[in-house]
C-alpha cells in the first residue's frame, strides 16, 4: 500500500501542472486581460476628464494590439503591460508560474493589493465552514435515511420521503437560500437568523460557548440552503446500494443460519453496501467546498472563496485566479486519494496495489 501512494502522490505533479497549462493557455487567448482592463479604465477616467473641461487630452496616436488602445501614449502602455508581467513572452510567463507555483509562491493579486496567499487564508474559514458542516449533516442525514428506505422499501415511510427529497431536489439551492431568508431572516415572517456575515460584530468580546453558539447561529440559513439540494443523491445512492446487497446470495444464506435482520444488516451488508457512498464523498464535498456555495455566498454576504474566484475571473485578476486553481486541484487530488485509501479501511479485501499489476 505504501508504494501505491508514493505513486499516486508522484502522478499528482504532471497532473497538476498539466491542469495548470491548459488553463493558462485558455485564459491566455481570452480577450480583455488585466493590460486591456486597465487601459479601459483610463480611457474611461480621460473621457469623463474631456467631458468635464471640455478640452481633450493629448497624446500620441501610436498603434497598439490591444483593444482600446488607440490614442494612448505607447510608453504608458509599456508601463501597464511591466506592472503585470506581460513585457515578457506568454512562454516565460508560464515557466516562471511553474517555478514559482513549485515553492508554493503565488506572487500579488493584481487589484487587491495582497498576497493571493494571504486572500485565500483570508476567505478560507468562510469556504471551510460551508464545506464541512454541510458535506457532514448531508452524510449525517442521508446514510440513515438511505438505510431506512431500504429496509422499508416501498412502505408509506419510503414513498412519502422519497417525494419530500425529490421536491426538495428540485429547488435550487439559491432559490432556497433567498425562501429561508423571507421566512427566517427578517423578511415577511420571522427574525430569528442573522442576514450577513460568518460572526457578529462582537465576536471578540464573546465569551466560548457564546462564540460557538454565535458561530452556528450564523451558518444555520447557509448551511441548511446548501444541504437541501445536495442530500437527495447521496440519500438515493445508500438507498440503491443497501437495497442491491440485501438481495445477494450470501445475505440469504446468513438469514438462513440464524442471524437477526440488523447483524446481517450491520454486520455484512453495510460494509459492501458502503463501498459506494464512500467513492462519491470526495466529488460531494468539494464541489460544496469550492463551486456550490457561490450563489449562496452572495445571497448572505459571506466573503468566501467561492465568491473571490468568480470575482477574480470577472476582473481578469490572473494571480488569484491560478493559485485558487492550483490549490483546489491539489486538494481535489488529494481528496481523492483518500478517498482511496478510505476504501481499503472499509473493506480489507480492496488491494490498489495487487490491481495495477
Amino acid at each position: 500500500m505504501l508504494a501505491y501512494i508514493l505513486k499516486r502522490l508522484l502522478l499528482i505533479i504532471p497532473t497538476l501542472f498539466g491542469i495548470l497549462i491548459i488553463n493558462f493557455i485558455i485564459i491566455q487567448a481570452a480577450p480583455g486581460g488585466p493590460v486591456e482592463q486597465a487601459i479601459a479604465k483610463i480611457e474611461g477616467f480621460e473621457g469623463a476628464t474631456s467631458r468635464f473641461s471640455g478640452g481633450g487630452s493629448e497624446v500620441s496616436m501610436g498603434g497598439s494590439s490591444y483593444r482600446g488602445a488607440q490614442g494612448l501614449d505607447p510608453a504608458l502602455i509599456k508601463e501597464i503591460e511591466q506592472q503585470y508581467g506581460f513585457d515578457k513572452s506568454a512562454p516565460e510567463r508560464l515557466w516562471l508560474m511553474i517555478k514559482n507555483y513549485a515553492h508554493f509562491d503565488f506572487g500579488n493579486s493584481f487589484f487587491r493589493d495582497a498576497k493571493v496567499t494571504d486572500l485565500i487564508l483570508e476567505k478560507m474559514p468562510v469556504s471551510v465552514s460551508l464545506g464541512l458542516w454541510s458535506t457532514l449533516i448531508m452524510y449525517l442525514v442521508s446514510i440513515p435515511l438511505g438505510i431506512a428506505k431500504a429496509t422499508r422499501h416501498g412502505s408509506h415511510f419510503d414513498v412519502w420521503t422519497s417525494s419530500a427529497i425529490i421536491v426538495g431536489y428540485a429547488i435550487p439551492a439559491f432559490l432556497f437560500a433567498i425562501l429561508l431568508i423571507v421566512v427566517f431572516a427578517g423578511g415577511s415572517y420571522l427574525d430569528w437568523f442573522p442576514l450577513r456575515g460568518l460572526t457578529s460584530n462582537n465576536f471578540d468580546q464573546l465569551s466560548l460557548g457564546g462564540k460557538v453558539l454565535d458561530y452556528f447561529w450564523h451558518l444555520a440559513l447557509p448551511v441548511t440552503a446548501l444541504v437541501i439540494g445536495n442530500f437527495a443523491t447521496m440519500t438515493f445512492l445508500t438507498k440503491n446500494s443497501f437495497l442491491d446487497e440485501i438481495g445477494k446470495q450470501y445475505v440469504i444464506t446468513a438469514k438462513a443460519k440464524g442471524l437477526s435482520n440488523n447483524r446481517v444488516l450491520y454486520g455484512h451488508v453495510f460494509r459492501n453496501a458502503m463501498l459506494l457512498v464512500i467513492a462519491g464523498f470526495p466529488s460531494a464535498f468539494i464541489g460544496i467546498f469550492f463551486t456550490g456555495s457561490l450563489l449562496v455566498e452572495v445571497i448572505f454576504s459571506l466573503d468566501g472563496l467561492g465568491l473571490m474566484s468568480f470575482e477574480a475571473a470577472v476582473n481578469r485578476d490572473y494571480p488569484v485566479v491560478f493559485g485558487t486553481l492550483f490549490i483546489f486541484t491539489l486538494l481535489g487530488l488529494l481528496v481523492k486519494l483518500i478517498g482511496d485509501l478510505t476504501y481499503s479501511f472499509v473493506d480489507p479485501r480492496i488491494d490498489f496495489e495487487r490491481r495495477e499489476h
